[in-house]
């Protein structure tokens, strides 16, 4: 099922149009600066030199408008394993790792031996199946069979190294509450 997968993830990601952000036809437009660039492109390298397999993309867009913008494609990288940089860290660009695994227990291990906990999609047919995945991932948000879909009254915040406090809904009030306690003895 890995290879059906991935491949079908791969061509999903090769046919969305990368693009001038302000044009409404693209879907992936440019990388926020030159700073997040090099850091992207950086990622892309070490996966490959840490032999991620590249099914798409995996290299800077340098043709025509392109190569004077910030453009990186979807990449999707295989064979990708638990201890690859690409794994463990945040790229915070249009780059999927995928790491296949074997059962609901082995894909919980794996997600909560990363340092981060911002988001995690699920997508399964079984719905009780997907509510204890998304039970035992220790992340701020876990979206089923869909990703990024936020309303302003729910929170939004991740675990561990992905930030503290919430985003949104009563906690993102909270935040800026100072909580006093004042004991008195009467008697």
């Amino acid at each position: 099922m890995y290879e059906e997968f991935t491949a079908r993830v791969a061509a999903y990601g090769k046919a969305l149009r990368v693009g001038d952000g302000s044009d409404p036809a693209t879907q992936v437009g440019p990388l926020v600066s030159a700073e997040q660039m090099d850091r992207v492109s950086g990622y892309l390298a070490i996966g490959r030199q840490e032999g991620a397999r590249p099914l798409v993309g995996g290299e800077r867009l340098t043709d025509g408008a392109m190569a004077k913008g910030f453009f990186v494609p979807p990449t999707v990288f295989a064979d990708v394993r638990d201890g690859m940089r690409s794994a463990q860290e945040e790229i915070f660009g249009p780059v999927i790792s995928a790491i296949p695994f074997s059962d609901i227990e082995d894909v919980t291990g794996r997600a909560n031996r990363t340092g981060f906990g911002l988001g995690s999609g699920v997508w399964m047919r079984d719905v009780a199946k997907a509510h204890t995945l998304a039970r035992a991932i220790r992340a701020g948000s876990v979206w089923i069979n869909c990703y990024q879909a936020m309303d302003p009254a729910v929170p939004f915040g991740g675990y561990k190294m992905s930030g503290y406090g919430r985003e949104s809904g009563r906690q993102h009030v909270e935040e800026y509450l100072h909580v006093k306690s004042v004991w008195i003895r009467t008697g």
